[in-house]
Formats: structure tokens, sequence, C-alpha cells
């Protein structure tokens, strides 16, 4: 397979990954779309260095991210907040079920966003179902301390979702 068909197997298969990665670092509609290509310029710049030591998944949201730091280093002198204007899709077949739960989807992505950096890389890709030994590997630490960070984000997470709880 040629590196302009991989790259569109990865991207069809891996998009909503990374959309959701650049989501979860950028609220501002027009700079998420942003930092989308700039990931997925970013995947396909490393897929040469692509060498199948980890899977593909890992390899894909290690350069996500390392994209997305750049980008909110890039951007931290002029830090914006947004609404998100895209949920992800659910699967309640109830509209009051669905508004409920695209709430709490923004809710939570807001308070991953509002996680400083050292958390909201394990807490993100946690919620795309990485494993802290994935996750350390994939950030060049070692799991416990992975698994710390992980604990603190969710200390973090509860109290910005449930601010009155945490008085």
């Amino acid at each position: 397979m040629n590196r302009d068909a991989a790259f569109e197997a990865l991207a069809a298969e891996h998009g909503p990954m990374l959309r959701r990665i650049a989501g979860s670092y950028e609220a501002d509609p027009e700079r998420r779309r942003e930092l989308e290509q700039e990931i997925l310029l970013a995947v396909w710049k490393a897929l040469p260095r692509f060498r199948g030591e980890a899977p593909v998944k890992a390899f894909l949201a290690r350069v996500a991210h390392n994209r997305a730091v750049t980008h909110v280093a890039r951007e931290a002198a002029a830090p914006r907040r947004a609404p998100l204007d895209e949920a992800l899709p659910s699967a309640d077949p109830s509209p009051h079920d669905r508004l409920e739960a695209d709430d709490l989807r923004e809710r939570l992505a807001a308070a991953v966003r509002a996680l400083p950096l050292s958390l909201r890389q394990p807490a993100s890709l946690t919620l795309e179902g990485f494993s802290p030994a994935e996750i350390a590997g994939m950030l060049g630490l070692n799991a416990n301390a992975v698994s710390i960070r992980l604990t603190r984000a969710r200390a973090e997470l509860r109290a910005l979702m449930n601010p009155e709880a945490s008085r």
C-alpha cells in the first residue's frame, strides 16, 4: 500500500479520535479545525517514521498530542474559550436524553481543556481508551507517573464538573 492510500485509510479509521484530541486542546471551532489540519499534516509527515513498534492507534495519538501541545504553546499568549459547536454522536433515542448527553460531553470537553497540560494529555488519552502503560509509552513517562497524573486529573475534573460539590 502506498503512502497516500495508507494515509487515507488511517485518516478514515482514526479521524474521529484525531478530531476529539484536537477538541480536547482547542475550543474555538475555527482554531480547532486549523489544529485538525495541522494534526493531519503531522500524521502525513510522520508516516514514514512509523516502524510498527507500537500499535498504529498509539502512534497516531502521540503524533496528534505532540502537534496539539505545539499548537497550545503557540496560542498561549491569547487563550480563548468558546463553546463547542459539535457534540459526539449519542446512541440515546430520547431527544431529552440526547440533549443531556450532549451537554455532559460539552462540559467534559471544556473541563479537560481547563486541565494543566501535564494532566490534560493522560486524561484525553484515557478517554480515547488507552491504558496507563500505553500512555506512559506515548508520553515518555513511567506507568506510575501516569497513574498519579490520572488520579490528579480525575480529582480536578470532578471539581470542574461539580463546582458546588467541592465547596
